[in-house]
This record gives C-alpha cells, sequence and structure tokens, in this order.
C-alpha cells in the first residue's frame, strides 16, 4: 500500500508539469506496466484529480483544472522547495508577504511528516538571511493592483516622486513589472510625456479612479528584464560609458549588479559593459573597484579622468616608496 501511495504521489507530479504525457511514457518513468498506469489514473480520479486523456497514437494523460480544489500532494523535494520558497518570500520586499508566508509556511509544517519536518526545521535554526541593502517595501496590494492592470490593460493613473524629490501626476499604460533583488519596477507607456518609462513603484502612489482600457503598442525591447536594466543602470544618469572588461562576462557578473550596469560578452576572455554614474569622477572610480583590467571605449572624457587618476595613484606611490626607502636608511 505504501508503495502505491508513493507512485500515485509521483503519478501526480509529472502530470503536474503541464504537459501531456504518453501511458508508455509515465510507465517507463514510473518503472511500472502501462496497465498499472491506467489503474493509477483511475484512483486519482477517485480523489478529484481531473486526469484527462485521450486515445490512439498522439493520445495521452494530462492534468485538467478541476471546479474544486483536491488535497495537495507533494513529494519530498516540492515540499521542502515550498519551504524554502516561503522562508524567502517572509525576507523580500513587498510588505505584508513576510507575515503571510510564516501562517504559511506553519500549515506546512504541521502535516509534513517528521523526517521532512526536521529538514525544515534545520533550515530555520541554522540559516540567517543577509540583510545588507534592502530597498524600500512595496505594498502587496499596489503590486496586485499594477499586475491586474498590466493583465487587463487598463490605464494607471499615479502620483509618482521623481529622483530629485518633485511630484507628478501620471496617466500610464502598464506592460510589465520587473523585480531586482533590492525593488520593484514598472515599465509603461506614459501618455503625458508620450515615451516608455520606468517608474520604481516604492515611489508611486495609486490615485484611482484609473482610466480605459488601451490597446497594447509595440514593445520598447524583447527582453522587460534587460531593459529596465539598461534603464536604471545607464539611462537614468547624466554620464554614461562604454568598458571593455578583460574578464568573461560570467565572472564580471559575479561583481556587476544588472542594476549597476549591462553586460554583453565579447568572447570568452572580454566582456563590454555599459554604466552610468553621476559624475565621471565617481564613474572612474567605481571601475578601478571592481578589480578588473578595463580599456575605456566611451566617452573620451572618462579616459582623461583615468589617466589623471593614474597620476595621482602613481606620485601617491611613489611617495610611499620614498618614504620606506628613508625610514630603512634610518
Amino acid at each position: 500500500m505504501r508503495e502505491t501511495s508513493a507512485r500515485l504521489l509521483r503519478l501526480l507530479s509529472l502530470l503536474q508539469a503541464h504537459r501531456e504525457w504518453s501511458g508508455a511514457e509515465l510507465a517507463d518513468r514510473l518503472r511500472v506496466t502501462s496497465r498499472t498506469v491506467r489503474r493509477d489514473v483511475d484512483r486519482l480520479r477517485t480523489l478529484g484529480y481531473p486526469v484527462h486523456s485521450t486515445t490512439g497514437t498522439a493520445g495521452g494523460y494530462r492534468l485538467g483544472a478541476g471546479a474544486e480544489l483536491p488535497p495537495l500532494l507533494l513529494d519530498d523535494e516540492e515540499a521542502v522547495a515550498v519551504a524554502v520558497g516561503l522562508r524567502t518570500a517572509a525576507d523580500n520586499a513587498v510588505q505584508g508577504m513576510g507575515e503571510a508566508s510564516a501562517r504559511a509556511l506553519a500549515k506546512l509544517e504541521q502535516v509534513l511528516p517528521h523526517r521532512l519536518r526536521r529538514r525544515v526545521s534545520a533550515l530555520s535554526a541554522f540559516t540567517d538571511p543577509l540583510g545588507g541593502r534592502r530597498g524600500p517595501a512595496v505594498d502587496v496590494d499596489t503590486i496586485t493592483e499594477l499586475v491586474n492592470a498590466c493583465r487587463d490593460r487598463y490605464r494607471l493613473r499615479f502620483s509618482y516622486r521623481g529622483h530629485d524629490g518633485s511630484d507628478s501626476c501620471r496617466t500610464v499604460e502598464p506592460y510589465r513589472l520587473v523585480c531586482s533583488s533590492h525593488r520593484w519596477y514598472l515599465v509603461g507607456w506614459d501618455a503625458g510625456r508620450a515615451d516608455w518609462r520606468t517608474f520604481r513603484v516604492d515611489r508611486l502612489t495609486l490615485t484611482p479612479p484609473h482610466g480605459a482600457r488601451f490597446t497594447p503598442r509595440e514593445p520598447p525591447a524583447e527582453d522587460w528584464a534587460a531593459y529596465v536594466s539598461e534603464g536604471v543602470s545607464t539611462g537614468a544618469y547624466s554620464q554614461r560609458a562604454t568598458v571593455l572588461l578583460h574578464v568573461p562576462a560570467d565572472r564580471a557578473a559575479e561583481r556587476i549588479a544588472p542594476t549597476v550596469g549591462v553586460l554583453e560578452p565579447v568572447d570568452e576572455h572580454t566582456c563590454v559593459l555599459r554604466t552610468g554614474a553621476r559624475s565621471l569622477d565617481e564613474m572612474a572610480v567605481h571601475i578601478l573597484m571592481l578589480g578588473f583590467d578595463f580599456e575605456v571605449r566611451e566617452p573620451a572624457g572618462l579616459g582623461d579622468r583615468v589617466r589623471e587618476l593614474a597620476d595621482r595613484l602613481g606620485r601617491a606611490a611613489e611617495a610611499w616608496r620614498a618614504d620606506g626607502e628613508a625610514g630603512g636608511r634610518g
């Protein structure tokens, strides 16, 4: 009986992968006969899971959407994965999600078998979030309303506080939410400015009633995350630069977050960094502190700042060396 229950759990897990399986594929995955697969599918239907089947050479089994929610079945790896996800959600940048995640985790732990409860408890007892820099928390209701507006294609009205602290009223056609490890961003067509804009969600305050539905426009990019990355790391600054880094792109990505710069691989040894800053001096120091050899592609003024910085560092090094030699002679 225990073996049958474990097999049912595995079968349900496969069907929940949102694809259609042939009887032969399921039999191979479960290491049973096709006849056993048919019996197990019937057992799942008895439990309330709507398993649909089609006949013929292209036939198979798939899990449909049911009118009622049947009991949730998770295998060991899935249960631990859910627990880890809930732990992580408790420390995200959405206000109110921490408490809800803690409640959901408590319910999950109550129904876990002892062996899994020990693993989940160990996650809590022996792991700690590295706080570090966190963006301002945003309200979960705001996130929900923004997502609904993106889905249903209706214009949003909100007040927005800019970089300089000034407030403005915006009417925006929302298209996508992008979340970094610290902040949430809304990408949309700003009707008042007749252009695409990226808004930090923690800086906007929704002011309903909102507008009517809109007809979708051609998006500004295929990759929304890359579009936001370029906007917040480069487009938002008056000074912008392109630099060739003498390091593979994947290694550079360990030091450079998407909100700091956009990386493009050149070959297995180099990559291009596009970034921005408030001043060329700030940019030169930042690039130097990355710890990689680099070449300035543009602007020319950044190359001048790097040379000035190199001369200053050289003079400081010579003075330190001279002091050291003088001390040695004494």
